[in-house]
């Protein structure tokens, strides 16, 4: 049984409350599906109303980090101390449907001597299920207190691969399409969710095998991609290199998947 650090516990705290007040606003949400305005303007203040609580909350605990905010933007802090970088409700789509899978995504950014700048500490959490999916850098991947291992399945015939699609305005639909005609062929189902914070999560916790997405914002994936790693996991870019952000391309898997699952996705691409 793991205890997470201080930090994690602030997290985690500031979480709940958010996810406290997200489960109430879905069950709103779900009575508004019939109404003549709809959902949406409800939904974006229950966004808002969520980032303000982890904003308010973290802020109060860590006075003087910076802050990368979904929905806020960026919020200068002092340079030399971390950073949190939020999403306070990734799958808002499912959220603004009554499709009960969304979550929020906390993770934590340090500053390196290089200048550089890690994830060290990461919080997925998913209100309707009230699953804490958490890591710190080299303390592993938990789910509450039971370690989190990526799955061992070594073939692609039996792996369960999630994606994000490419959808009105976003993402490039050619691309996907041919990474789609060569992946899914090979494997034994392909699933999009649609929040891409849990599809990698889910990939920590072995429930899919493997996960690619590209065009996503670095608060989708900050914590999911900490998450992985600590649970034995790779993700790279589309070429297998460690350019992820830059690229903006996500390929995570076990060891084993990830190679095949590589070949694959670069082979569509050339």
């Amino acid at each position: 049984m793991a205890s997470h650090s201080g930090l994690l516990t602030i997290m985690e705290r500031a979480a709940r409350k958010a996810g406290n007040k997200l489960r109430r606003d879905f069950n709103e949400v779900q009575h508004l599906q019939v109404s003549r305005k709809g959902p949406a303007d409800f939904v974006s203040k229950a966004d808002r109303a969520a980032e303000r609580t982890l904003y308010e909350e973290l802020s109060k605990a860590r006075p003087d980090w910076a802050f990368l905010l979904e929905e806020s933007g960026e919020i200068e802090g002092d340079p030399t101390k971390p950073r949190f970088i939020i999403d306070p409700l990734d799958g808002t789509t499912n959220f603004l449907h009554g499709i009960p899978h969304f979550a929020i995504s906390i993770a934590v950014e340090e500053p390196l001597p290089n200048g550089k700048r890690e994830i060290m500490s990461a919080l997925v959490y998913q209100p309707m299920t009230d699953e804490s999916f958490w890591a710190e850098k080299g303390r592993g991947a938990w789910l509450q207190d039971a370690r989190l291992r990526v799955s061992s399945r070594r073939n692609l015939d039996d792996a369960l691969i999630a994606t994000g699609i490419p959808f009105m305005g976003h993402g490039n639909f050619a691309q996907w399409n041919r990474i789609f005609g060569a992946v899914a062929p090979e494997v034994a189902g392909i699933r999009r969710f649609g929040a891409a914070s849990l599809d990698l999560a889910w990939v920590a916790a072995g429930r899919y095998d493997g996960y690619w997405e590209a065009d996503l914002q670095p608060w989708d994936v900050a914590a999911g991609m900490l998450l992985v790693r600590e649970a034995g996991g790779f993700v790279t870019d589309f070429r297998g290199g460690d350019k992820c952000i830059d690229r903006n391309e996500y390929l995570a898997a076990n060891d084993t998947l990830h190679s095949k699952l590589h070949k694959l996705v670069a082979g569509a691409l050339r």
